[in-house]
C-alpha cells in the first residue's frame, strides 16, 4: 500500500496489495497493463521501473484486472502469509484467465525469484515468471508467452540497478517519491531470504539519484524516500561526471547531496542497520532542516544470544550504543524498529530482555511479528523452530501492547506544541479532514481549510492524540 503510516499490526515488508496506475501521454497500443504490488517499498519502487519499461513498449496501465491484458503481481518472501497471500490472490486471476484465455499472468520480484520454474508447473495460471534483477526482459518474455511458450528469467545480477530507467510514478500524490539508491543485501540474517531473492549488494551512481531528486522536485514532489536493504552500507566509487578523478561517495555524503538539492525538498530515507549507522550519518541529519528527524532501526531482539543466533553481527549493549548516539546528536528524533518474537531456542528471559530495550528505547513505532521459517535461511537450515505458537502469539502481544504505550507516550509530547506539516491529502475517515506528516513521521489529522492543499507546508497545533494519530488545527 502506498500509505506508509505504520501500524504495530502489519510489518512494513507485509503490506496488501495495491494496483499500480498511471496516466502517462504515451503512444498507446491498445493493451493495458495492470500491477498489483505486495511487501516492502523496494516492491512497490520495481514496480514503477516494470511500469516505466512496458509503457515504453505502448502498454496502458489500468486499475481493473479483469480489463487488463497483462496482469502482473509482484510478489513478497519475507513472510509465510505474504506468500499465502499472493497465491490466494493468484486463484482469483485464474478465474478471470478461464473467462479470458487471451489474459497473460506474470509473477515478478523475490517470491518468483525464490520459487522459479515451481509457478509454472504448478501454478498452471502463470504465464511468466521474473525476478527482481530482469525486468528489462519483459518485453522479449512477453512476446515468448504470446508465442506459446512459458518464460521465465529469475537470474540475479552483480551490477543491475536501473539507474537509467526513469520511475513511471503510480497511485501516488504527485507529492511523495521513493528513489531507489541501491539493490540487494549483503547481510546473511539468518531468518531472511532477501540475499537469496534479491541478490548481492550494489550501490547506484550518486549522480542519476541526484538527478531523479531533481526531476521530482521540478515536477512539484516535496519529499523523497532513499531506499535500500542497508542504506548505511551505500558506497559507490567512480569518476566525477566530466572529471577524470576517481571519488567515492558514502550514505552520509549521499544524504547531504539530496538535501542540497532544495531547502523545500524533505528527505527519508530506509532501512538503517545498526552495525552500520554512523555518526557521521546523524550530524548530517542534524545539519540540514530538511533531512527528517526519523530513523527506522530495526533491533530484532533485545538479548544478545538470540542477536548471535540472528547473525545481526551486533550485541544489545553495540544498539543501546547507537540509540544513545542518536539521542545525543539528534534529541528530538523519533526511532522505530522491526521486532521478531518467539526465534528459534528464545526462552522467557530473553524475550523479557527486548521488552526492557523497548522500555529503555521507547519507539516511536515498530513492526512487529512472530517468527515465520522460511524455506533456504540458515535459520531454517541450522535450528528448529521449537518455540510453540501459542507461545508466539502470547509474546507478541505483550510486544503489542508495550508498543501501544510507548507510541502514546511519544505521541503525547506533540500536544500543546505547533508542528510542521507537509500535506499529503485528504484524510481517510473523512473528506472534510486533511493530514500529512511532522517532521518525526507521525501522522497529523486537522481540518481542511480554504487555501490549503496537498504538497503545502502548515504548521499545525496539536490538540490531542491517539497511540497512532496526532489531531489538531492549523494556526498562522
Amino acid at each position: 500500500m502506498i500509505n506508509l503510516q505504520p501500524t504495530d499490526k502489519i510489518h512494513d515488508e507485509e503490506r496488501q496489495g495495491e494496483a499500480l496506475v498511471v496516466d502517462a501521454p504515451l503512444v498507446r497500443n491498445g493493451r493495458k497493463l495492470y500491477i498489483e504490488s505486495y511487501g516492502c517499498q523496494m516492491n512497490f519502487a520495481d514496480s514503477e521501473i516494470v511500469a516505466s519499461i512496458l509503457l515504453d513498449q505502448g502498454f496502458e496501465t489500468t486499475g481493473d484486472y479483469k480489463e487488463a491484458d497483462v496482469v502482473f503481481i509482484n510478489t513478497c518472501s519475507i513472510r509465510e502469509n505474504a506468500e499465502q497471500r499472493v497465491r490466494n490472490r493468484l486463484s482469483q486471476f485464474g478465474v478471470e484467465k478461464r473467462r479470458n484465455p487471451n489474459l497473460i499472468v506474470g509473477v515478478l520480484g523475490c517470491m518468483a525469484e525464490r520459487l522459479k520454474s515451481k509457478f509454472l508447473e504448478e501454478e498452471k495460471l502463470v504465464d511468466v515468471v521474473v525476478g527482481p534483477d530482469a525486468y528489462r526482459e519483459l518485453p522479449q518474455l512477453l512476446a515468448e508467452v504470446e508465442s506459446g511458450h512459458k518464460a521465465i528469467n529469475v537470474l540475479l545480477s552483480r551490477e543491475e540497478t536501473y539507474a537509467d530507467i526513469s520511475p513511471v510514478r503510480l497511485n501516488g500524490n504527485g507529492i511523495t517519491a521513493f528513489i531507489s539508491i541501491m539493490r540487494g543485501c549483503d547481510n546473511m540474517c539468518s531468518f531472511c531470504v532477501v540475499p537469496f531473492t534479491r541478490g548481492r549488494e550494489r550501490s547506484r551512481d550518486p549522480f542519476s539519484i541526484l538527478v531523479e531528486a531533481q526531476d521530482l522536485f521540478e515536477k512539484g514532489y516535496k519529499e523523497v524516500t532513499l531506499l535500500g536493504q542497508n542504506v548505511d552500507s551505500y558506497k559507490w566509487k567512480g569518476n566525477d561526471a566530466g572529471e577524470d578523478a576517481a571519488i567515492e561517495v558514502n550514505f552520509a555524503q549521499l544524504l547531504e547531496k539530496v538535501a542540497l538539492v532544495s531547502p523545500d525538498l524533505r528527505v527519508r530515507f530506509s532501512t538503517s542497520h545498526p552495525k552500520d549507522i554512523t555518526d557521521e550519518v546523524l550530524y548530517t541529519i542534524a545539519k540540514y532542516d530538511n533531512i527528517c528527524n526519523y530513523i527506522h532501526l530495526p533491533v530484532q531482539s533485545g538479548s544478545s544470544r538470540i542477536l548471535e543466533l540472528m547473525n545481526r553481527t551486533y550485541t544489545r549493549e553495540w544498539y543501546i550504543n547507537r540509540i544513545d548516539a542518536i539521542r545525543n546528536i539528534i534529541p528530538d528524533c523519533a526511532i522505530s524498529s522491526d521486532i521478531i518474537a518467539g526465534f528459534c531456542t528464545e526462552t522467557e528471559e530473553e524475550h523479557q530482555e527486548t521488552l526492557s530495550m523497548m522500555d529503555y528505547v521507547k519507539y516511536d513505532f515498530a513492526f512487529t511479528f512472530s517468527y515465520s521459517e522460511r524455506p533456504g535461511t540458515l535459520a531454517a537450515r541450522k535450528f528448529a523452530d521449537d518455540i510453540p505458537e501459542p507461545v508466539k502469539k502470547r509474546r507478541l502481544a505483550e510486544i503489542l501492547l508495550k508498543q501501544q504505550q510507548t507510541s502514546l507516550f511519544r505521541l503525547q509530547h506533540f500536544v500543546g506544541k505547533t508542528v510542521r506539516i507537509l500535506v499529503e491529502g485528504t484524510s481517510k475517515k473523512s473528506d472534510k479532514d486533511l493530514c500529512g506528516r511532522n517532521d518525526q513521521n507521525a501522522m497529523v489529522v486537522f481540518p481542511a481549510t480554504a487555501g490549503v492543499e496537498a504538497g503545502q507546508y502548515v504548521n499545525v497545533h496539536i490538540d490531542r492524540c491517539t497511540s497512532a494519530t496526532l489531531l489538531g488545527t492549523i494556526v498562522n
